[in-house]
């Protein structure tokens, strides 16, 4: 799935799941530009940075326009801190929802000529988040369910020059991963919930966003790739006790 010579822009791709992503396109041989508020703490020699905050709507309409070229578009760019809907106001969870679902939106048209041009692509990171319930992380929910929603109608507006896609991300394992799981304790107590047995590492991410971004998808637009492991336990099948009951029934 070579990629030699496409122009690559990650949104947040200086750390976590968009520095995989970066790398991964980096190593499928893509010219890759990684855009952030700060540079990363250990700079990725396969990929150029340049600043960008992303929620301000004229400098990102500025960066794409500067760009001479423009062949794949990942909007990573996003996250929030676990916080219950009634420990801050609206204003504060409106942030979230501009971060994780406007400003996608704006940085995917402001590429959008780009793309045309040379028939690209847009890949969406979702989250699992948005399709089910996202206690502490509502307001990111609600977001990363709107973008899903989002990338469809985008994929069907832009056929047939632009394919658009989502990644709907689960756990991953990232230099970050202390603060929402605990110490390598808590992760690996949580890594024994997916079925596969860990959580995503960001060159899995990655690896999906360079499949979805390649020819080898050719004929993929409007779709949500799940990236989960197998996702969760049903919670019913511990509390069930029918298991305990195959003894009486034989």
């Amino acid at each position: 799935m070579g990629l030699d010579g496409k122009v690559v822009v990650v949104t947040g791709g200086t750390r976590g799941v968009g520095a995989g992503i970066a790398r991964a396109f980096a190593e499928s041989g893509a010219d890759v530009v990684v855009c952030a508020r700060r540079p990363p703490e250990a700079p990725c020699p396969q990929a150029e940075f340049r600043p960008l905050d992303l929620r301000d709507p004229e400098a990102v309409r500025a960066f794409f326009a500067a760009l001479p070229r423009l062949d794949v578009l990942v909007n990573n760019a996003g996250g929030t801190p676990y916080r219950r809907l009634t420990d801050a106001d609206a204003e504060r969870h409106a942030r979230v929802i501009e971060l994780n679902l406007l400003a996608p939106m704006t940085a995917s048209l402001a590429a959008y000529e780009h793309l045309r041009r040379v028939r690209g692509s847009v890949v969406m990171i979702g989250s699992v988040s948005g399709g089910r319930p996202s206690p502490g992380s509502a307001a990111y929910g609600a977001a990363k369910a709107g973008l899903e929603s989002l990338a469809r109608s985008m994929a069907v507006e832009w056929a047939p020059e632009v394919r658009v896609n989502t990644l709907v991300v689960g756990m991953v394992r990232t230099e970050r991963s202390d603060l929402h799981y605990g110490g390598e304790d808590g992760i690996a107590a949580v890594s024994r919930t997916v079925p596969l047995g860990r959580l995503a590492e960001p060159s899995d991410i990655g690896a999906a966003a360079v499949f979805l971004a390649s020819d080898a998808a050719a004929y993929i637009s409007g779709a949500s790739l799940l990236v989960h492991g197998g996702g969760e336990r049903p919670a019913f099948l511990d509390a069930a006790t029918v298991n305990n009951q195959e003894g009486d029934l034989a």
